[in-house]
């Protein structure tokens, strides 16, 4: 059958229309500038989000892959140190431990939340343990304050990897806290399609710390404290004045665009429950305490590989994060990892699937979506 209208599972150029002229403004002011790395621009964003986030110290940086490097940098992570975080996550979580000579050590996953568990990172510490890594995935904070009891009482450092949460929060002492704002160190990503994407790549490190926050600021230079004096070897990791300007323009519009995701799950739920889908299908579960951004909309479901390629031909585009968890990854083979190790995150590498999502999706969008997974497990019954 031939699909209707294509819907993407995430769409840029409905989110360009909004701000087209702010953004058109903001380039150009950069190239009448000419100051292109570095600089006022990115000094202001800076400071902007840091207000945002409610933290101290916000360090702009090129990807939020770096990010997370830049920050077991700044812990001095290196080779025989371990690093606790999941395996149900993106590549660079674990790619930025391994480049720096440490050890990745895995543990599982929450079956609800899909965030890492604070009962198995507390027993994988060992004397070893350089830092703790956990993931907010797909918009939802993780349990940050029995991640910091553990923690605390060990003088473990957090690495918050937020690269999916911007603007998610979690009440902790009666008080909503941002991520990337709880732990030692909260590391974010500016990918196109994240909630606040930029157009191009871009990451961000946070800290309380002013010592860790200059040291951060050293190391995204190449570890120069002044121009071509360096006190240690950083890298390359420079925020630019483009991308900034980008950034500024849609922070300020960040908010608005949270709600509209949070509106749009709202939406997925009832429509789930009307077509009483429950059965075969797991909608997202926003945690008590959480204030969940939905950055992506992931279903657990039955049949999962055929349901996508049903979708496929009736032009609806869906993702799977991930197809196969980190520690069964082939570049990862030598830490002794096996199929069964982990099996929460290797059950959601097989039966997740992301729906589209993304502010301007409209509820008819939505309908089909859900008209059209009925449709699928009404007829593979």
């Amino acid at each position: 059958m031939a699909p209707e209208t294509s819907l993407p599972s995430f769409d840029l150029k409905r989110n360009y229309q909004r701000i087209r002229d702010e953004i058109g403004n903001a380039i150009e002011s950069v190239l009448e500038s000419q100051h292109f790395i570095l600089g006022p621009e990115v000094e202001r964003f800076e400071e902007e989000i840091a207000m945002y986030l409610g933290t101290p110290h916000a360090i702009g940086c090129a990807s939020g892959s770096d990010a997370l490097l830049l920050a077991l940098m700044a812990l001095d992570t290196g080779p025989g140190d371990e690093v606790i975080t999941t395996p149900y996550s993106f590549f660079a979580t674990a790619s930025c431990i391994t480049r720096l000579g440490a050890k990745p050590v895995f543990v599982d996953v929450d079956p609800k939340t899909y965030n890492i568990s604070p009962a198995e990172v507390e027993k994988a510490i060992t004397e070893k343990t350089r830092a703790i890594l956990p993931v907010h995935l797909f918009g939802q904070m993780a349990r940050v304050e029995d991640l910091l009891s553990i923690a605390e009482k060990r003088e473990i450092p957090i690495v918050e990897d937020a690269a999916q949460a911007i603007g998610a929060a979690r009440f902790l002492d009666g008080r909503p806290v941002k991520a990337g704002t709880v732990g030692t160190i909260g590391c974010f990503s500016f990918f196109p399609t994240k909630n606040l994407g930029a157009y191009g790549d871009g990451g961000l490190v946070t800290t309380s710390s002013k010592e860790l926050a200059s040291r951060l600021s050293r190391l995204r230079v190449h570890g120069a404290g002044e121009q071509y004096m360096h006190e240690e070897v950083g890298i390359n990791s420079r925020l630019d004045a483009l991308q900034a300007a980008v950034l500024r323009v849609r922070l300020r519009h960040l908010e608005t665009w949270n709600t509209e995701r949070r509106r749009a799950a709202g939406r997925y739920r009832l429509l789930f429950a009307e077509m009483n889908l429950e059965n075969v299908v797991s909608i997202p579960e926003e945690e008590t305490g959480n204030h969940h951004t939905y950055h992506q909309y992931v279903l657990r479901c039955e049949k999962r590989d055929e349901l996508q390629n049903f979708l496929k031909e009736r032009g609806i585009v869906t993702r799977v994060y991930y197809p196969r968890p980190l520690h069964l990854q082939t570049c990862f083979m030598s830490l002794g990892y096996a199929p069964g190790d982990f099996p929460v995150s290797e059950a959601l590498s097989r039966e997740t699937l992301a729906l589209p999502m993304f502010p301007e999706i409209l509820p008819e969008e939505q309908e089909r979506v859900v008209a059209e997974i009925a449709r699928f497990y009404k007829k593979s019954d």
